[in-house]
């Protein structure tokens, strides 16, 4: 006894659906890797910046520090080196917490 064979046939609009499921896992795989290229690049530009680390004390907010480490400079724009520096999502640092200072600032 045979088994009826039957044939599989795709409309325009299968074939569009199948050839979106199949390209848009390809596509984001391509884009995380140009992503992390990117990324990679980016830090190996900024490896090359010099910096020292400081250890934030008790009570000492972000300001303060940047008051002592650059007194000649305006706090604001240390401020925001070490916030961009360190990646930090705000101002608010933590006692302990150790922050790359750029080498610039000499205090």
């Amino acid at each position: 006894m045979s088994l009826p064979t039957s044939h599989l046939r795709l409309t325009r609009r299968g074939r569009i659906v199948i050839g979106a499921a199949l390209l848009l896992p390809a596509t984001a795989l391509m884009g995380s890797f140009i992503a992390n290229a990117s990324a990679a690049s980016a830090s190996g530009t900024s490896s090359s910046v010099n910096y020292r680390h400081v250890q934030v004390e008790a009570g000492q907010s972000l300001w303060q520090l940047a008051v002592v480490v650059a007194p000649s400079a305006d706090p604001r724009d240390v401020v925001a080196d070490i916030v961009r520096l360190n990646n930090l999502p705000s101002a608010v640092v933590q006692p302990g917490q150790s922050l790359a200072i750029p080498a610039g600032y000499r205090g």
